[in-house]
């Protein structure tokens, strides 16, 4: 597994550093692959947070942990990620079997609106990313582990057009295709 380690203003010890190696590393079991680890060490108001993110060919896991201790933050990412893995796991075993979740996955970009004498938009980030084609089923259960109300997807039900996912506020999902009216 890679590692790549980031601080928020929090200064990271050796022994932290090493501890939420050996912690993240036991998570490597559940992949055939070589994984990459994003850990990001953040303070706020005095309470520590752990931001892990693990990508696995194509599929990423994400979750952020607050507590008073940042071993203990550490304890609790690590758990929530093997829960979000046991929660999933036939769907990505079936999935990862298949070979369907071989792609690149990032975000839309983010829009604010300012308020003037006229309404501007201003893009603050834009980001780019590479749209492959999988299933709407294979989009929700990406958009649950990433922890996203959206996911944006080519269709393979309907020949590669433009897609949607969207989590609904009674607890289903949408689907929002492209295409001819």
């Amino acid at each position: 597994m890679k590692f790549t380690f980031f601080e928020r203003k929090v200064r990271m010890t050796d022994d932290l550093r090493d501890y939420a190696q050996r912690k993240i590393e036991k998570l490597d079991r559940f992949f055939k692959d070589e994984s990459d680890a994003h850990i990001t060490f953040g303070e706020e108001r005095g309470r520590f947070r752990v931001e892990v993110t693990l990508n696995n060919n194509g599929m990423y896991y994400r979750v952020s942990e607050v507590t008073s201790d940042m071993f203990a933050s550490i304890d609790s990412a690590v758990a929530a990620i093997e829960r979000q893995i046991r929660k999933h796991k036939t769907r990505l075993e079936k999935r990862l079997r298949e070979g369907a979740i071989e792609r690149e996955i990032g975000a839309l970009p983010s829009y604010r609106a300012m308020e003037e004498e006229e309404q501007e938009f201003v893009i603050q980030k834009t980001k780019r990313f590479s749209i492959k084609p999988m299933t709407p089923e294979e989009a929700i259960l990406q958009m649950n582990l990433l922890g996203h109300e959206f996911f944006v997807f080519k269709n393979q039900k309907a020949g590669d057009a433009f897609a949607v996912v969207y989590a609904r506020k009674q607890g289903d999902y949408g689907l929002i295709e492209s295409g001819d009216m």
